[in-house]
């Protein structure tokens, strides 16, 4: 097992929480989501040797939650319908 801890953009609330935490254990390898800091927004996960950093970083990407200075307008929009599914799923 490996500890991960990845800085991103557009974690607003516990909406994006939810719906990062979703979308990161659905993925092969992905054990655990250890912590989600939106003040510092990082976030730290528990994966097995085998699993992909650069799968969990697509993942993230694609949710609207890119590594820090990677993003643009249409990942923070993303990030606004993703933050918007985990509040309705809360």
């Amino acid at each position: 097992m490996k500890n991960l801890k990845l800085e991103v953009e557009n974690i607003k609330c516990e909406g994006c929480e939810h719906s990062i935490t979703k979308g990161l254990l659905s993925l092969d390898g992905v054990l655990e989501v250890v912590k989600i800091d939106r003040d510092n927004q990082t976030i730290e996960i528990n994966m097995a040797d085998e699993c992909q950093t650069d799968a969990v970083s697509e993942k993230l990407k694609s949710m609207g939650y890119p590594a820090k200075g990677d993003g643009d307008w249409i990942t923070s929009a993303k990030s606004y319908v993703s933050c918007a599914i985990g509040r309705i799923a809360d």
